[in-house]
């Protein structure tokens, strides 16, 4: 029987070792760093931080671990996946040069230009007088994106002059040589693919979900690292998707390729569908959080296998389902994502059974984090996908908020179609 590791702590690795252990050839699940929330059978947490590399890969050596898997995006900027592969350890993700697709901004716009993959127009600048000269060239609204992580939170639309000056200000005062990239605004429709790349081009690309990044419903509010996600989009056409893999994703693998940092692990490819078509947005090198947790219940094949098939270049029949849609709502504490509030009561898997449950910043049994959890549901259709997972967690009287309005896209148009 095999041993997996899992890094990361948040609902996203919650339900990656989730899907490991639905896997007949996996006993046992280690999350490191996890947390409080994670007491799968099979599961069980190592307190060693993502961001102590060398103590991961002795975990991996101590527990002979056969395969590791890194949920989390800062372990795999540092260079988790480097250093695991001098130890000879099997893990899936992208090297520290390639994690550049994620860590650095300006990095990715670089290869997108350079390979003419379509994106919106940007500018790199590092200086106050440049950004001001680039929000003059683009006009508003105008997107603002800090080059390095931010844990989802690094992008800001702007959309009157006074908001961009005040941004610039602010920003310029604070770090007066800061790296920012500033992009022309992208109009559309917005989904996201996320395509699980081995050695050698091996690819399987998930079905596409919908994240909602606003705080608020209606799309209103700040920025968050996701308040809920579905999939599959099943209003996106099968051509479309195919559009964008072959126009953005595979141009954008093969480029990795040449430029001498070839890339395995997840590709998360953020599109915007516009007139024009579909244009890059952002990328990530791992799994979205939200959408993981809508995403991986899908898959209903042997999780592992599929890992290790791609790591070990060998040709993958992947096995996602495709009679359901999967709803996610995260739970947050009062107070995200500016000043969220800890202690507040936090479900548990009983009292939202049947659904599914993901947790994140749980201590203790209690919120001690923005987002807290994410309650998952499924149907044949998202209106009762969605019906089933809020009839679930509004009678469960939280103090943890919550959008009401997650999938309402896919809800509108399958109204629209009666």
């Amino acid at each position: 029987m095999k041993k997996v590791l899992v890094i990361g702590s948040g609902a996203r690795e919650h339900a990656l070792a989730q899907a490991f252990l639905r896997s007949e050839q996996v006993e046992q699940v280690i999350v490191a760093p996890g947390n409080d929330g994670m007491t799968d059978d099979g599961l069980r947490r190592a307190a060693v931080a993502v961001t102590d590399l060398q103590g991961l890969r002795d975990l991996a050596v101590a527990e002979a671990v056969d395969l590791t898997f890194v949920g989390n995006e800062e372990p795999l900027t540092l260079g988790v996946v480097d250093v695991f592969r001098q130890a000879g350890l099997q893990i899936f993700g992208p090297t520290q040069a390639a994690a550049q697709l994620e860590g650095s901004k300006s990095f990715t716009k670089r290869i997108l230009d350079q390979y003419n993959i379509p994106t919106a127009q940007s500018r790199t600048v590092t200086n106050h007088t440049a950004a001001q000269a680039a929000v003059t060239e683009f006009g508003l609204p105008i997107v603002f994106k800090l080059d390095g992580l931010a844990l989802g939170k690094g992008v800001t639309i702007v959309t009157t002059a006074t908001q961009a000056a005040d941004y610039l200000t602010d920003l310029y005062t604070r770090q007066p040589e800061a790296k920012l990239v500033i992009e022309s605004y992208l109009d559309g429709v917005e989904f996201s693919i996320f395509s699980l790349v081995g050695q050698d081009g091996v690819v399987t690309h998930a079905p596409l979900a919908q994240d909602h990044k606003r705080r608020f419903d209606q799309d209103k509010g700040p920025n968050t690292g996701g308040m809920g996600a579905y999939s599959p989009v099943r209003w996106l056409s099968a051509e479309v998707r195919q559009q964008a893999i072959d126009t953005l994703v595979m141009p954008t693998i093969a480029a990795m390729a040449k430029e001498g940092t070839p890339f395995t692990g997840v590709l998360y490819t953020g599109v915007m569908l516009t007139a024009e078509g579909p244009k890059v947005i952002e990328f990530n090198v791992r799994f979205g959080d939200p959408e993981a947790q809508v995403v991986l219940p899908q898959y209903t094949g042997d999780f592992y296998q599929l890992i290790v098939d791609l790591l070990q270049d060998q040709a993958v029949d992947p096995a996602w389902q495709t009679d359901a849609v999967y709803v996610g709502v995260v739970l947050a504490a009062a107070g995200y994502p500016e000043a969220p509030e800890k202690g507040a009561s936090v479900p548990t898997p009983s009292d939202v059974a049947p659904l599914g449950i993901n947790y994140a910043g749980v201590k203790n049994g209690l919120a001690s984090g923005g987002r807290v959890a994410t309650v998952v549901a499924h149907a044949q259709d998202t209106q009762t996908a969605q019906q089933k997972v809020y009839e679930t967690i509004d009678q469960l009287q939280l103090t943890l908020q919550y959008r009401h309005d997650i999938a309402y896209q896919a809800v509108q148009h399958e109204m629209d179609k009666m």
